[in-house]
């Protein structure tokens, strides 16, 4: 009997151990998991340099072809962008009632001498903004083509005017940064 006792002590302490292993390849089944979770989406973002990307390109470009060049507007100077002090607040008409508008708008400028003029002509480029802005009606802002077309005649309006002040158009996109409609 004294040798049935000890055999069943050995199951039983076998047993534990094989819950024991099996909780830890459990547990290191999971950290492992958590590890390649973290390096999978809290990778390194950081666009690629341009020394990369123009590799990249000659290596993706067959031989005897030559890649695309960039549009001379991008080369000009460096993408600035010059707020307007205060967002653009007023009324439109709409089909029931009249609904309150407000749009916070950037202007995309190349290079500091663009910067420079849009910032020392802000209220001529306010007061034409608001001009436009007040010319367009609740409907027309309640949908994204209604949007786009007030962001094309807006970028039109500034750079006539901007035309006119310096002689060129200065501004190369205006920017809505915020838009509300109540």
């Amino acid at each position: 009997m004294a040798d049935d006792k000890d055999g069943e002590l050995e199951l039983e302490g076998s047993g534990k151990s094989k819950k024991l292993i099996i909780i830890i390849v459990a547990v290191v089944v999971l950290l492992a998991g958590a590890g390649a979770g973290y390096f999978f989406f809290m990778g390194d973002d950081k666009p690629a340099s341009d020394a990369q990307m123009s590799s990249a390109l000659d290596s993706e470009t067959p031989e005897g072809e030559s890649a695309p060049e960039e549009s001379s507007s991008a080369q000009v100077g460096t993408a600035l962008y010059v707020p307007m002090p205060r967002p653009f607040r007023f009324n439109v008409p709409g089909a029931a009632r009249d609904r309150f508008v407000e749009i916070r708008v950037q202007l995309l400028v190349r290079g500091g001498e663009h910067e420079e003029s849009a910032k020392m002509h802000i209220p001529l480029i306010e007061s034409t903004l608001l001009g436009v802005f007040s010319q367009s009606n609740a409907e027309d802002l309640a949908t994204s083509a209604g949007k786009v077309s007030l962001k094309q005649k807006s970028l039109a309006a500034v750079q006539k005017v901007m035309t006119e002040l310096e002689g060129n158009k200065t501004v190369e996109k205006v920017l809505f940064t915020g838009f509300v409609m109540q």
